[in-house]
């Protein structure tokens, strides 16, 4: 990923880069990407970008491990987030849905992963502490709860699954409130030109239909516009 195409995919919305995938693959089908209903906490933010670092966590019962295990393995799994390659994306799957009680993703942690140079934070379960989470670390949730339960950390760097989309340690993530994507590997040095491409054949209908003399007639030319430049 150049940095001029993790600017870009920064700029866009996980939709656009839905279609971009696409337009990059030749074909529709392309289904990486979450189900249902997500939460963003600052949908006002750039979108999040960045490589998954993951990592299962539970909260509704304590652990029945030992606690200097416990210990250990929280060290552990905060040392990898800290060393994650950059630009990275914490994903954590709350083994405990779809009944998650523990808000993982409060202040205190959010800003300690945004100071270890984290770019935003992808879940299953839990956010809170809204409004006092800091700038430039968007968290995409399942949902929102005043407790951290018993939440602790059962495995580091395994595959999860958030919505039904399955993520691999290292995959490149895009997420915003429409919910996140695992973009192709195969497509990311076609993806800049598929987005630039995609976003100027938008603009055939969507200029037009923005005009103070938009009508039927102005729309049919568009359309045969908009679908010449898609064949």
């Amino acid at each position: 990923m150049t940095p001029a195409l993790l600017e870009l995919l920064r700029r866009v919305d996980t939709p656009t880069v839905c279609n971009a995938i696409e337009v990059a693959q030749g074909k529709r089908g392309f289904d990486a990407f979450t189900r249902g209903t997500m939460l963003c906490s600052a949908p006002e933010e750039p979108a999040l970008v960045g490589y998954a670092s993951t990592a299962k966590i539970a909260a509704v019962a304590p652990s029945t491990e030992p606690p200097e295990v416990i210990k250990a393995r929280r060290m552990d799994y905060y040392r990898a987030m800290a060393e994650a390659p950059k630009p990275s994306v914490a994903v954590i799957e709350d083994t405990d849905f779809p009944h998650c009680i523990g808000a993982y993703w409060g202040e205190i942690n959010t800003t300690v992963h945004k100071g270890f140079g984290l770019s935003g934070a992808l879940t299953n379960g839990v956010m809170r502490d809204l409004g006092d989470l800091p700038s430039g670390f968007p968290v995409i949730a399942g949902s929102i709860g005043p407790s951290h339960g018993f939440v602790h950390v059962q495995e580091i760097g395994t595959p999860v699954s958030i919505f039904g989309l399955m993520i691999a340690p290292g995959d490149l993530i895009h997420a915003d409130r429409h919910g996140a994507l695992v973009v192709p590997t195969d497509v990311i040095p076609q993806l800049e030109a598929a987005i630039t491409g995609l976003l100027a054949t938008e603009r055939l209908v969507l200029d037009p239909a923005r005009a103070p003399d938009f009508d039927f007639a102005r729309f049919e030319e568009a359309w045969a516009a908009f679908e010449k430049a898609r064949t």
